[in-house]
């Protein structure tokens, strides 16, 4: 009888994990990286789902899902608890509007501040290593970035052609400065009447998207970045609508691209971040991840 049992509830957990290994992929991603329009996308990559995941650095069919899971529940949980905490103490436009995003960052540089823990270090190596090798395997030639900061990601980069915009005249200066023996890379100041009209391959926006405090500043944002490129928009961030600090303001960016965006873009690729973020090491680790989208020809 207890053989029987054993027998019985092998087949209950086996069919059980059938089950999840079927369905679970497409939650987790219909969750994580899009919904609605670019859910048949999506749906066609999982067809061949084993081809599919195995492209992803770091990652392979038989531990895709818990990954992932892992991952998207560990940082949702963080920001979340983080940001319940922020609202308890404080107002919510004391915690998202003390400053605006373009004054925080002017002020920020002229201070002798730097673009942050994300450009330096394991992070800024791995988001080199992300980007150089989608560079590399989808031929860009020509690479435009919104929020370049003081370029010191730009310097591990791989780009035949760059162009650099941020709202920071000091970000700009020091990166002139930086780079003023390259012809091959343009920095252009964000004033009221700054040249938007360049296009490029590749558009990114690299841990900038939380950083934008204002709804209409993001908006114009995410127009400014989709409209600048030909092929592929890359956007390494956040993706939960939650406060953090009152520097930033994490949103879920997919559903902006969902409601104005859909019609001309699919979601290409999704990496998830190799240091994802740890209270306990916040210099070292993110909770951004990388989305990259394709124009639909």
């Amino acid at each position: 009888m207890k053989t029987g049992i054993k027998i019985i509830i092998l087949v209950v957990n086996a069919s059980l994990d059938i089950f999840l290994t079927k369905h679970y992929k497409s939650i987790i991603y219909n969750n994580r990286i899009i919904s609605n329009k670019n859910k048949d996308n999506l749906e066609n990559n999982l067809n061949n789902t084993d081809k599919y995941v195995n492209d992803i650095p770091g990652y392979n069919g038989s531990n895709i899902d818990k990954n992932d899971k892992d991952i998207m529940e560990k940082n949702r949980k963080i920001i979340e608890e983080r940001n319940n905490k922020l609202i308890n103490n404080q107002t919510h436009s004391e915690l998202h509007y003390e400053k605006s995003s373009k004054d925080y960052w002017e002020n920020r540089y002229k201070n002798q501040g730097n673009s942050g823990s994300g450009s330096f270090n394991n992070l800024a190596q791995f988001k080199a290593r992300v980007l150089n090798n989608f560079v590399n395997k989808n031929n860009i030639n020509t690479v435009i970035e919104w929020g370049c900061g003081d370029c010191n990601q730009l310097s591990l980069a791989n780009y035949k052609n760059y162009i650099g915009y941020d709202v920071s005249q000091t970000a700009i200066d020091i990166c002139k400065n930086k780079f003023s023996n390259d012809s091959s890379k343009t920095f252009i100041y964000m004033n009221d009447d700054y040249d938007k009209s360049k296009k490029a391959d590749l558009a990114l926006s690299l841990d900038v998207i939380y950083h934008l405090l204002e709804d209409n500043v993001f908006d114009v944002y995410m127009q400014n970045l989709f409209n600048s490129s030909n092929k592929y928009v890359c956007i390494y961030s956040s993706n939960i609508d939650a406060g953090w600090g009152f520097h930033i303001k994490n949103r879920k960016f997919t559903d902006w691209i969902d409601k104005y965006m859909s019609n001309n873009w699919i979601i290409k690729e999704y990496i998830p971040n190799e240091f994802p973020y740890d209270p306990k090491n916040s210099g070292t680790t993110s909770f951004s991840d990388f989305y990259f989208y394709e124009k639909i020809k």
